[in-house]
């Protein structure tokens, strides 16, 4: 799977948010100044070469809706960061995460029995 620019990766963060859309309804979610209609689009048609995205035509119109989920793409990411920035060492992103943002002990516990019950879905308890 290919990285997306930020331009790209922003599109297809109202993608996943609508489920499918016109190249409207994307323009619509921008702040202002919104960015052109075509730029839009054009960004969608590098979205639908990258395998990220697809439409379907509807009339003169066409329905863009995304091809790779949002948990894919995060997993991707978060396994390039890992990879790239912390020697694949999840212990290593820990540290650096809890001192960044001052965690406390309660803090460190929490997100450590978080990541435990995502891990082991069959046993919540642990």
């Amino acid at each position: 799977m290919k990285q997306l620019t930020k331009a790209e990766e922003q599109v297809m963060q109202y993608l996943w948010s609508l489920s499918e859309a016109v190249v409207k309804d994307i323009v619509d979610r921008f702040d202002e100044p919104k960015p052109a209609y075509t730029t839009v689009a054009t960004v969608l048609k590098v979205l639908e070469k990258k395998g990220f995205a697809d439409h379907k035509t509807i009339g003169n119109t066409h329905l863009f809706f995304p091809l790779v989920s949002k948990k894919e793409y995060t997993r991707l990411q978060f396994r390039t960061l890992l990879e790239d920035y912390f020697q694949g060492s999840f212990p290593k992103l820990a540290t650096f995460f809890a001192r960044e943002n001052n965690l406390t002990i309660s803090e460190l516990e929490e997100m450590l029995k978080s990541a435990e019950s995502e891990l082991n879905p069959e046993n919540p308890e642990s």
